[in-house]
């Protein structure tokens, strides 16, 4: 950005309306445009009027209004300067921007509604066009149609700020029945990138307006997606009425539910790559092998490999259980929310139909110009309904599979193609037949625009909420913004934290509890926070609480307050042996051996298979100077499967101070091993203070790091 219109910029967040007009003068100065800075002598003039009359002491009950919409008029001819110096820096942009401009179309409001609702009547007028002209109608008009609403597209995602008035006109056509839906749908993505790249009050405003008025399910999912990516506390002071709008919304518990339900889809989106990773490693292998053996032989198998079928037929058993196990665990991600497709179809977006940003987020239809000679076919029709009605394909996907068949199909062997031809594959094969619903159409667009933004070709001239360089979430984590603070929306924060910590976005995830309201900071919230103090408060019995706060002193190194709390903890929950271990651990820290050694004997005694009460004990012991009782319970430590590395080189201080220096290497270099060579290396690989107060030198700890 141009350091003159950084400064436009700060001024415009911090609300002062004089200094943003100074930025953007100073700006104009070294970036002449006529037009721009006449709008802004305009807004200067009627804010220095409104100034000059305040110095002289004037009332004016209409002043912070008028302020108000100073400071919008200003942010207009900032964006639309920044609009400008975005298609300059973007090449792809700048080509859409001019090529749809160019040519001889009419883009006023009313002729883009024209050729909307006209659409929607030729296509019911086709019912009357005789049999033997009906098909090729309908295949111009869809071809024709599909290249004005891509042009449309193009045109939208391109534009400048929009006036009120402009909104409330997309508004209406967006929530309009006469309107065709996939049309609405495809307008409504490229709002949501016009709005993402800059934000314009009109276009947010209008994506609300449309989830709140729409009749059509698909088109407002997709409108909620758009407004809740493009919410921003940036122009917080430029726009209060976005928090007005949010915060009427929010009244409704079914609005509030469906924002949990797509902050935590958002959440999945943004963990795809450690599910693809998953899925390509652990899943897909023993499903390909299986599939594939039972295939061959169900298709194209040899009398010899029908004959082990029959004297063998627990091996198909085995094959086809593991086959049904791997196709429940993937059926299982995706019930919970995972993107299962992501990887496999990133594969097959090279084809021309691609080529088109539209096509990227226009909703699956069976008309579609670019798919319509290949879906003409009977055969392959019935297919796909059956493997689309059985899976959770998103639009993009579909289109995928659709271009994909025509390759595949002509290399599938002939029995296969006549079994696919006559429908021998039921549903149930396929998969389970997915259940409509707000939050099935909500994930499905979600899978589109998460395929556009991490695939497109020119994705990264585009502003990108799926980029986590700088934040686990990116620009999908709205639930921590500041505009959302205080609203209806604060009593599912909860449901995200425990959402984002399965995995493991704890900076995520901090971040969002640090916008807790106070009546909502909870003893879970507490716990969360590592505030045991305020936990403690609310209950001080409570086990959670008391064990933090134990941990919390020990980790600091205050262990007579550590053993406090732990004491606390035993005397109040006795029946948990971790609980007396914990004292026991404590007073070790504090050389208290003999204390320790009374709880410790007595849960040996009790628990005798509990290795971490035999390695508690044995490290006692060798703190005391029982080496060989200490020995002893190492020896059965370190020959078990459950083995530490830290077992090892405790053995090695019991061996060594015994005098067994040879064995007590071995047991070092073991230890070395296994955590990595360059743990020798550290200085403090040895407890120097520990060793020299039991009698072992400076020299010798030399001589022994030095064989390690």
């Amino acid at each position: 950005m141009n350091e003159s219109l950084k400064l436009v910029d700060e001024a415009l967040q911090a609300g002062n309306v004089g200094r943003a007009i100074r930025q953007m003068e100073n700006y104009l100065a070294a970036w002449p445009e006529q037009h721009t800075a006449e709008k802004l002598a305009q807004v200067s003039e009627d804010y220095h009027r409104m100034e000059a009359y305040w110095l002289q002491g004037g009332t004016d009950p209409q002043r912070e209004e008028l302020y108000q919409r100073l400071l919008q008029r200003v942010y207009v001819l900032y964006a639309n300067v920044m609009h400008y110096h975005r298609m300059n820096a973007s090449p792809y942009q700048n080509s859409l921007y001019t090529r749809v401009r160019q040519g001889q179309r009419d883009w006023s409001l009313t002729a883009i509604r024209h050729e909307m609702e006209g659409f929607v009547s030729n296509v019911a007028m086709l019912q009357l066009e005789p049999d033997n002209k009906r098909a090729a109608k309908s295949e111009a008009l869809y071809r024709d149609h599909q290249q004005q609403m891509n042009q449309l597209f193009e045109y939208v995602l391109t534009s400048r700020q929009w006036s009120d008035g402009v909104g409330s006109q997309f508004t209406e056509m967006m929530t309009s029945l006469t309107i065709d839906s996939i049309d609405q749908q495809l307008l409504i993505a490229a709002i949501t990138l016009s709005l993402l790249n800059q934000y314009d009050m009109a276009k947010f405003r209008l994506l609300t307006e449309v989830y709140r008025l729409s009749q059509d399910e698909a088109v407002r999912q997709r409108a909620l997606v758009g407004w809740t990516l493009s919410l921003s506390d940036t122009y917080q002071r430029v726009y209060p009425e976005q928090r007005q709008l949010i915060s009427a919304l929010l009244q409704s518990e079914e609005v509030c539910q469906e924002l949990t339900e797509l902050q935590i889809q958002l959440i999945y989106c943004l963990n795809e790559e450690s599910a693809s990773r998953t899925i390509q490693k652990e899943i897909m292998p023993d499903l390909l092998k299986n599939s594939s053996k039972m295939m061959a032989q169900d298709i194209e198998g040899t009398e010899e490999e029908r004959l082990e079928e029959v004297l063998h037929p627990e091996v198909s058993e085995e094959r086809m259980e593991h086959l049904e196990a791997s196709m429940r665990r993937m059926q299982d991600m995706q019930k919970e929310g995972v993107d299962v497709f992501f990887h496999g179809f990133s594969q097959i977006k090279r084809y021309p139909f691609f080529y088109d940003i539209s096509n990227w987020l226009v909703p699956f239809y069976w008309q579609h110009a670019d798919i319509a000679q290949i879906v003409g076919k009977q055969e392959n029709l019935f297919f796909l309904n059956k493997v689309f009605a059985s899976n959770a394909f998103c639009n993009s996907d579909k289109y995928s599979f659709v271009l994909a068949m025509q390759d595949v199909m002509g290399r599938l062997p002939q029995q296969m193609r006549d079994m696919l031809q006559r429908g021998e594959y039921s549903a149930d094969e396929l998969g389970e037949k997915v259940e409509q619903s707000a939050a099935y159409e909500r994930r499905l667009y979600l899978m589109d625009i998460y395929r556009f933004f991490r695939l497109y070709p020119h994705r990264a001239e585009l502003y990108n909420p799926f980029e986590t360089t700088a934040d686990e979430l990116g620009g999908c984590g709205f639930f921590a913004l500041n505009v959302l603070a205080g609203t209806p929306i604060e009593k599912y924060k909860v449901q995200i934290v425990r959402q984002l910590k399965k995995p493991k976005m704890l900076h995520a995830a901090q971040r969002l509890l640090e916008t807790f309201a106070e009546p909502y900071r909870d003893m879970q919230y507490y716990l969360w926070t590592h505030d045991y103090d305020h936990a403690l408060e609310l209950n001080p019995k409570h086990e959670r609480a008391l064990l933090g706060k134990g941990r919390q002193l020990y980790d600091e190194g205050r262990y007579e307050e550590a053993l406090t709390w732990f004491e606390q903890l035993a005397e109040t929950y006795p029946e948990k042996a971790n609980n007396q271990l914990y004292v026991a651990i404590c007073l070790v820290q504090l050389e208290r051996y003999e204390e320790a050694l009374k709880p410790l004997y007595r849960l040996n005694y009790e628990q005798p298979d509990n290795d971490a009460v035999s390695r508690v004990l044995a490290w006692t012991q060798t703190c005391q100077g029982k080496l060989e009782q200490a020995a002893n319970i190492y020896e059965q430590l370190t020959s078990c499967e459950q083995q530490e590395d830290d077992d090892l080189k405790n053995y090695g201080y019991c061996l060594w101070l015994q005098g067994q220096v040879d064995r007590a290497r071995e047991r070092f270099h073991q230890y070395c091993q296994r955590r990595g060579q360059s743990a020798v290396a550290q200085k403090d690989f040895f407890d120097t203070e520990w060793l020299q107060k039991r009698g072992i030198t400076i020299e010798e700890i030399n001589m022994m790091q030095a064989l390690l």
